[in-house]
Formats: C-alpha cells, sequence, structure tokens
C-alpha cells in the first residue's frame, strides 16, 4: 500500500510540474509558440513594431511568435480576447493609451487596465501634423488662423476615440481654439488614404506611416508632437517650436499579459523585451518606423507607469470632455 501512495503521490507532482501553470512550465518559459494579439489593421505602425520585435525575441528565444492582427471596435475586440486568454504568458496584447482610456469611455467592456499585467514599455510614438498638399497653410499657426475663419467647415481623421491620435488632436483642437468635424476610422491607413485624396482636411499621424508621403511632397507636414524634432522629419518644428506646447502629448506603446500570469514568467518577458530593445538592429529599424525605443524596464516600473498614467489619462478625458460616440 505504500508503494502505491508513494507511487500516486510522485505521479501526481510530475503532472502538476508539466501543466501549463506548474513551475517547471515556469521555469523553462517559453517552451512553445507564443501568440500576440495586435488590436488595430495590419500594415499599421503598431502592426509594424509588434512584428519587428516579435522576429527578434523569436531569435533570443529559439520560439516562434505569432503576431495576429484583430481589428474592431476601437481595440476593444482583441484586448477583450487578451483579458480571458490563459494567463499562462503565451498570450500577449497590444497595450496603449486605448486600455487606459477605452474602460472609461464604455460601461460594458469585461476589462480594464486592471485585467492584465504590463510585460513592456516598448516605445514612444512621436506624432506628426499634416494637411492635404494643397492647403493653402505654410505653417501650423497659418492652419490655424484658416480653421478659425471657418468653423465646423474642415474635418480630420479620426483612426479610434480616445486612441492616441484622437486624444492629441483634441488636446490640439482646444489648445488652438479651433472647431473640427471627427471622420471615423478603423486605424490609420485608410484615414491617410483620404488625406491624400483630399477627402478630409488633417490627420495627426504616425510620423513613420507619412514621413515618405511628406519628403515626396504628397503631403504638407506642420509640426511634430514630440519633445525633439524627428530625424524623420528634421526640418519640421515640434509643436512647441510652432506656438502651441500644450498640444505635445507623445504616447507610449507597450504590451501585456493577462493579470494572472505568474511573476516568473511577467519578469521573464519583460527582461525579452530588454534585450530585444537593446539590440542595434531592432532599434534602427523602430527609428525608420518614426519610433523611439524605450529604457529597459522591470515589471514592476512598467505597472507604476501605467498606474500613473491611467491617472494622467483619466484627467484629461474629464478635462476635455470626451465622450463616447454612440
Amino acid at each position: 500500500m505504500r508503494r502505491i501512495l508513494s507511487f500516486s503521490i510522485a505521479l501526481i507532482g510530475l503532472l502538476v510540474a508539466a501543466a501549463p501553470g506548474g513551475r517547471a512550465a515556469e521555469g523553462d518559459f517559453p517552451n512553445r509558440r507564443i501568440h500576440i494579439i495586435v488590436p488595430y489593421p495590419a500594415g499599421g505602425i503598431v502592426d509594424a513594431m509588434t512584428r519587428i520585435i516579435a522576429d527578434r525575441l523569436s531569435s533570443i528565444w529559439g520560439q516562434p511568435i505569432v503576431v495576429e492582427a484583430k481589428p474592431g471596435a476601437n481595440a476593444n475586440l482583441g484586448t477583450d480576447q487578451v483579458a480571458r486568454a490563459e494567463p499562462d504568458g503565451y498570450t500577449w496584447g497590444f497595450f496603449a493609451p486605448f486600455a487606459m482610456v477605452n474602460p472609461r469611455l464604455y460601461t460594458n467592456l469585461r476589462w480594464s487596465e486592471k485585467s492584465f499585467t504590463g510585460v513592456a514599455v516598448a516605445t514612444y510614438a512621436a506624432n506628426v501634423l499634416v494637411v492635404p498638399q494643397d492647403m493653402p497653410a505654410a505653417t501650423l499657426k497659418e492652419f490655424v488662423a484658416l480653421a478659425r475663419a471657418k468653423p465646423g467647415v474642415f474635418n480630420y481623421g479620426n483612426p479610434g476615440i480616445g486612441s492616441s491620435n484622437h486624444l492629441n488632436t483634441e488636446l490640439f483642437l482646444r489648445d488652438a481654439a479651433i472647431d473640427m468635424k471627427s471622420v471615423p476610422y478603423k486605424g490609420q491607413p485608410a484615414a491617410i488614404l483620404d488625406l491624400l485624396a483630399g477627402r478630409i482636411h488633417f490627420k495627426i499621424a504616425s510620423i513613420g506611416l507619412v514621413a515618405e508621403q511628406v519628403k515626396a511632397g504628397q503631403l504638407k507636414a506642420l509640426a511634430v508632437i514630440g519633445n525633439e524634432r524627428s530625424p524623420l522629419l528634421p526640418d519640421v518644428p515640434t509643436v512647441a517650436e510652432a506656438g502651441f506646447p500644450a498640444s505635445n502629448l507623445v504616447p507610449w506603446y507597450g504590451f501585456a499579459v493577462p493579470k494572472d500570469t505568474p511573476p516568473a514568467v511577467v519578469e521573464r518577458i519583460a527582461a525579452g523585451f530588454a534585450e530585444a530593445l537593446a539590440d542595434p538592429g531592432v532599434r534602427r529599424l523602430l527609428l525608420t518606423q518614426g519610433l523611439e525605443p524605450a529604457a529597459p524596464m522591470t515589471a514592476a516600473e512598467i505597472a507604476a507607469v501605467i498606474a500613473s498614467d491611467t491617472e494622467r489619462y483619466a484627467r484629461l478625458i474629464a478635462d476635455i470632455g470626451l465622450k463616447l460616440s454612440e
């Protein structure tokens, strides 16, 4: 009987250790494919950034990493899938201002920023204020004067309510005291196409998505949202230089896992991101997208950033009276 009992206990121990949440599985993480869900359309700046970092992480760990674009419901669809995923470290989600903003705009979400544990603050994403090439304004102040003279006539491309681009735009409109109509899009690429065609009049866009069109003379860049001028558009002034310092809100892009993911796995993923972002080739590719690689952070430091920015965006939403459009 003792032999049978000892054998049973040993077998149970082996099964627990081999289980997805067991200590052995945590210790040799990762040992299988990782899935990253991006809640925006493929082809955008977020998709490009994710694939650049994922390729390097896959090489570091020797495991495949699959990136899936799952847009819809203002980034809520894909994010909900991450929140309900098994908390074993093998499903990650893109994490950015929308994850701190949307829970304050939607009353029916099954998740909030507290549903996740951050594993990376990967990059800072400077934006640029762009207009069609035939817009009769050469500077940001000239465009503001033009828009003030025609309240409600101009419109702007909005890639998602509560997105960093949207919040940047709302801040700018308030700072500049102008009135423009919002035209909704499912992500930036479609809005940029309409801007190029002259169907919309203004957009705050990720620099990496429009730098080539600006250099080719297809779009006109009026100012950069960032603490410094962008190396991609060195001749374009910052919004502060252009006379609108209150419009300078630089978002960060990162990644998160479901909240109950084991701390050892969270630290392992955070360390992997730190190693990948320190790679010169990765940094070079990110910079070509207009993204500034962030300094390495521990899981605790990432949690502090999320808590601080959640409070910051909550105040911003209240200050500008942002409400969900029905």
